[in-house]
């Protein structure tokens, strides 16, 4: 039996942890002069201005002067670096006396007296001055303290993940912590893989101690968002909803990302830049807009609210796992189209185009295409259906979506410093299910309308937040085949053993892994457990994860299709038909098959035949 399937968990990786400067020693000073030259040098270092720099160091000469030890002046040193780090750049103090290890412990010492009135002037010149800088440098001001910090939630779930080995089952509870914002209509905003599978999910306020009980109203795993609704919703009349941005950050823009990430159990809040803006693939099959920022994002940072000023400016939601300071946030614009989708109450998903595309940057290619030089545009490699009435041909080649112009990368320009897949438009431009393009075709230019929809059939679907069907037969257990099911067999330490074997026997979970239905509906079924214990199994080969091919000589399309046949059936027989090279066909004697599955169902403690809708099909006619 090959070991559980592995959970995607968008959750993020522990965060660093030191290690830290070592504390030294403070040492023995000879040089007092040379002591307060650099301590000169450090206190400019944190902005302050010069002539408040000069002012200060004057003051602690004093000491030196009138003969004071070394000792002591070291003291009042570390005491006026301590002071005058409080009003200024918190973060840049504390990297400068980390990384100056020596300075640490100084920290700790009682420093001589220097004039309160001083020091407290000196705190309100340098906070005054960092004011003017940032004011005048272009980046977004910091939030006025609590406008967000009253607005972002803990969120507490506990969730049983599918077991695609034994469908009939749940995976153990497992709790997981994250974070959430208010937004307008008294929900939650959060992520989907934060509560996909929960049966229980709970909210805490910032400094609060209740919690309070949350149902799931929407979720789009594809996308990885998901709204909740509280019971007591006067939650909200103290919590207010984060105000949105309706435009897109610029890069280097300023951002706070706000959250409950491990380590602590209060809000904390990190700073940092965006870095990047992207159209790129979110969870197979959905494409969507991604910012990248440099704050710093851990586990349980998801679900929380990225600010520029005081509105959000995305959701936090993952990092690049292996590297530093790489965080990724889903824009305003994904969770406007989102909330849009379920205003309805039903999650509809986004439209895509599926079409094979490559770019047109190869000369010899222009050659082939004929092509002129004013062409521009990215090539149709293989179109999403082969149907005459289809509207793309292979090598059309796609320059314009709607009016906007398509580059020989793919790539259209949203402004002067951003540039994007031109599928990024198709969530834009697409009415009635349907988007606008202009092609190239046989040195020809045409106008077509393209069809697209929010879901990529697959024989081998993802199971997008369900639990997998299933129906049980004699000894025999059956499931839809699904992409987590394949994915715990061919990743990680199960891939070693079960991808060459599935290869070899040319399994159809394999073969057919990114194959488009070949018949409406098809989707394939799998055997996805061993027997269950019977005599009937006798001098059978273990069927575990054989596709079934047929029943009865008829062509098997789908589960539904399975406990069709199964159900009408009125042979003496039930011969299954196998897919796999190499494999057996399995006769059972059809009245025995039936008589066994009550008692075999109750000797090893499965519930239900099958999943309800398998149940609602079994029951239609009997």
């Amino acid at each position: 039996m090959p070991p559980q399937p592995r959970i995607l968990n968008l959750n993020l990786n522990p965060p660093h942890r030191g290690p830290y400067p070592a504390v030294v020693p403070p040492p023995t000073v000879n040089d007092e002069w040379g002591m307060i030259n650099e301590t000169f040098g450090l206190v400019k270092a944190l902005d302050c201005p010069s002539s408040v720099a000069e002012r200060e160091i004057k003051r602690a000469q004093a000491p030196l002067e009138a003969g004071c030890p070394a000792a002591v002046a070291e003291r009042g040193r570390s005491s006026l670096i301590r002071s005058v780090s409080v009003p200024t750049l918190r973060f840049n103090m504390e990297l400068k006396l980390f990384w100056r290890g020596r300075l640490a412990c100084l920290l700790l010492g009682v420093g001589f007296p220097i004039a309160h009135q001083s020091i407290a002037g000196l705190a309100q010149e340098s906070a005054a001055a960092k004011s003017a800088n940032t004011a005048g440098s272009g980046l977004a001001a910091e939030p006025k303290t609590g406008v967000v910090e009253n607005s972002v939630v803990k969120v507490f779930s506990t969730m049983r993940y599918p077991d695609v080995w034994k469908p009939w089952t749940k995976l153990a509870a497992s709790q997981a912590t994250g974070s959430g914002v208010v937004i307008e209509g008294k929900r939650i905003l959060s992520n989907a893989h934060m509560v996909l599978h929960a049966g229980q999910v709970q909210v805490q306020a910032n400094q609060a101690g209740d919690k309070i009980s949350a149902t799931v109203e929407a979720v789009a795993p594809g996308i990885d968002l998901a709204v909740l609704k509280l019971e007591d919703e006067s939650f909200f009349e103290t919590h207010p909803p984060l105000q949105r941005a309706s435009t897109l950050p610029g890069i280097k823009d300023a951002v706070m990302a706000h959250g409950y990430p491990e380590g602590g159990m209060s809000l904390s809040t990190t700073k940092g830049i965006v870095s990047r803006i992207e159209f790129t693939e979110y969870n197979f099959p959905v494409s969507g807009l991604r910012i990248q920022i440099d704050a710093a994002i851990n586990p349980g940072n998801s679900g929380g609210p990225a600010v520029a000023g005081d509105k959000m400016i995305g959701l936090a939601f993952s990092h690049l796992s292996g590297a530093q300071n790489i965080g990724y946030i889903i824009p305003c614009e994904e969770i406007e189209l989102f909330l849009q989708d379920i205003a309805d109450g039903i999650y509809d998903g986004k439209p895509a185009m599926f079409d094979e595309l490559q770019t047109l940057e190869n000369p010899a290619l222009r050659a082939f295409l004929k092509l002129g030089k004013g062409v521009q545009g990215i090539v149709v490699h293989r179109p999403f259906s082969s149907d005459t009435a289809y509207p793309l041909r292979e090598w059309d080649v796609i320059t314009r979506i709607g009016d906007t112009p398509v580059d020989d990368q793919g790539m259209i320009s949203l402004s002067a410093n951003l540039r994007v897949r031109f599928t990024y438009l198709v969530q834009k431009t697409a009415r009635q299910g349907k988007v606008p393009l202009t092609v190239v075709r046989a040195g020809k230019e045409v106008c077509v309308e393209v069809p697209v929809g929010p879901k990529l059939p697959r024989v081998i679907p993802p199971l997008d937040g369900t639990y997998p069907s299933y129906f049980v037969y004699g000894p025999l257990p059956f499931s839809s085949a699904t992409r987590e099911f394949v994915q715990g067999l061919t990743t990680g330490d199960a891939g070693s053993h079960w991808s060459p074997w599935l290869m070899e026997r040319r399994n159809p979970l394999v073969t057919r892994w990114s194959e488009k239905p070949a018949i409406e509906g098809e989707q394939l079924v799998v055997v996805p457990s061993p027997f269950f214990p019977h005599k009937l199994a006798k001098g059978y080969s273990e069927p575990f994860t054989e596709v079934v091919k047929s029943v009865n000589g008829i062509a098997i399309k789908n589960l539904g299709n399975l406990v069709e046949v199964l159900r009408d059936a009125k042979e003496e027989f039930i011969v299954i038909a196998f897919a796999s090279q190499g494999g057996e066909t399995m006769a059972f004697p059809r009245a025995q098959m039936l008589a066994a599955t009550e008692e075999i169902l109750t000797d090893n403690g499965v519930r239900s035949q099958g999943s309800p809708d398998m149940l609602a099909i079994w029951n239609a006619k009997r």
